[in-house]
């Protein structure tokens, strides 16, 4: 489960999503229209595919052994396997005011990028198939059963949208700056309106996002996880005074004003749930 956000700013933003009405995909009088899309999309990058990961901790001594791990040898040989974007974080209180809930604050999560969804079948035969990753693990393996590492590992995966086909890793990154993300997961009541919402974002909603400058590391359809139909979508910042003035400027956005009421995207959003995270020091995002 994700951290439910109960800020009255961020609880604003759970208002039903609506939109702009460009076209709809799923009636039959668009039909030319969505075959234009599906011609642009075959003409443009490929999607990519997201694993989010979050390690549910018992204490300290559990989580600095997860970090270890992720940094020493899972990160390592899946950049071996030529995955080269593996994020991994620690879980940031919304405000000085917030205090997070113990099990979140020992909670570390990882973001896996994957050019295709072959990279990552494929990611569990390539691990044990690396000798040196293997004998780096066999510590963390050979912990008795009374004894794990962690709770859980619990696991979305993710599609891109049309609207954004690749990861984009924000400046901060490859400058080794401070940044903030904040990971969105949108639950829709049903197919349907978990479709139109992604609708909403691949033809408007993510310009207006890169327009006053949220900067998005991602945008993803919600293939398996606990919360389907969903979406995910994480935003980055380099303070989190910074992200607030973002979706102030986000919400005052002319267009964004337009967009939000309109009847194809009345009420396609029913749950909001939120998390900030901080990269570690070894973090590839």
């Amino acid at each position: 489960m994700l951290i439910r956000s109960n800020s009255s700013f961020w609880s604003a933003l759970a208002a039903p999503a609506a939109a702009l009405g460009l076209i709809v995909a799923c009636a039959p009088a668009e039909a030319p229209e969505a075959a234009a899309e599906e011609v642009a999309e075959q003409s443009g990058p490929a999607r990519e595919y997201y694993e989010i990961r979050r390690y549910r901790l018992s204490d300290e001594n559990s989580r600095q052994t997860v970090l270890a791990y992720l940094e020493n040898v899972l990160v390592p040989a899946l950049n071996r396997a030529g995955i080269d974007r593996v994020g991994v974080f620690g879980v940031e209180p919304p405000s000085e005011e917030e205090a997070l809930d113990p099990v979140d604050a020992m909670s570390v999560w990882a973001i896996i990028a994957f050019s295709s969804v072959d990279d990552f079948t494929g990611m569990k035969s390539a691990l044990e198939a690396d000798a040196e990753y293997l004998e780096a693990a066999a510590p963390m393996y050979a912990t008795p059963r009374r004894e794990p590492i962690y709770e859980r590992v619990e696991s979305w995966l993710l599609r891109a949208f049309k609207g954004m086909p690749t990861m984009e890793l924000p400046p901060q990154t490859a400058a080794g700056e401070d940044r903030i993300f904040e990971l969105r997961l949108y639950e829709s009541h049903n197919e349907d309106t978990a479709r139109r919402k992604v609708h909403m974002f691949d033809y408007g909603e993510i310009d207006i996002m890169r327009d006053v400058d949220m900067a998005p590391l991602l945008y993803g359809e919600l293939l398996i996880g606990a919360n389907v139909p969903a979406l995910v979508y994480i935003l980055s910042a380099p303070d989190m005074e910074s992200h607030r003035e973002h979706w102030t400027a986000f919400l005052e956005h002319p267009e964004w004003v337009r967009m939000r009421d309109m009847e194809m995207y009345r009420g396609t959003v029913s749950g909001i749930e939120s998390v900030f995270l901080r990269p570690t020091a070894f973090s590839q995002i």
